[in-house]
């Protein structure tokens, strides 16, 4: 894969992979944040929990940064889903990892950020939507559904339910390209980092029902 990584954990597996190089280590979560601003990598891991900054934190200040609007991040928990995970999707963290997670497997979930889809292993997937469920969709607190057309209403649906852009292109029976350019554009009028958040949007305001997703 092609760039860089910047990590705070799992540091030697992903230098030793050709084609990736961790250009930086931190100990708390402000140092990280310190670090990914000096570097600006492709992606950042970020432990949920670390002393001085939260995850959390550390991840809604470099969402919050313009500078730093091409960092993906990705959080890492030792739990499937644990209280943390919503808030960090809302701040822009864009996807999960558990730290267990094999080592094959930790570096293709990088390949996949860092193509900027949402990364969120079924088992977060499931109890994400379960917290949705336990609550009603907020169909005034998430503004823009009404910018959105009615195709890229249909693909942020399906992005939501899980779907590439391939998948996407064959249920709507258009061209791949097709699809990433309405993914694209509803990302654009959300304000979306990546498809993480147009995921967290298309729940938040009831575009898709969580009781039907499966």
């Amino acid at each position: 894969m092609p760039g860089s990584s910047f990590s705070v954990s799992s540091a030697a597996l992903l230098d030793a992979e050709e084609g990736i190089e961790v250009v930086g280590e931190a100990a708390d979560g402000l140092r990280g944040v310190e670090l990914v601003r000096a570097e600006v990598p492709d992606i950042a891991l970020i432990d949920v929990q670390m002393p001085v900054m939260t995850g959390i934190e550390a991840t809604r200040r470099i969402a919050a940064d313009p500078a730093l609007a091409a960092v993906r991040v990705v959080i890492l928990t030792n739990y499937g889903l644990d209280q943390y995970v919503f808030d960090a999707l809302r701040a822009g963290a864009g996807g999960f990892l558990l730290k267990d997670t094999e080592p094959a497997d930790l570096l293709q979930a990088i390949e996949v950020v860092a193509r900027g889809e949402a990364l969120l292993s079924p088992s977060v997937t499931r109890t994400l939507i379960g917290e949705f469920v336990s609550r009603p969709p907020d169909r005034t607190g998430a503004p823009g559904l009404e910018h959105l057309t009615r195709r890229e209403r249909e693909v942020t649906a399906l992005a939501a339910r899980g779907l590439s852009n391939e998948e996407i292109a064959a249920h709507m029976v258009i061209s791949p390209l097709t699809a990433k350019t309405h993914i694209s554009r509803a990302m654009t009028k959300l304000g979306a980092r990546d498809r993480a958040q147009l995921v967290v949007f298309a729940y938040e305001t009831g575009l898709v029902s969580a009781r039907t997703t499966g």
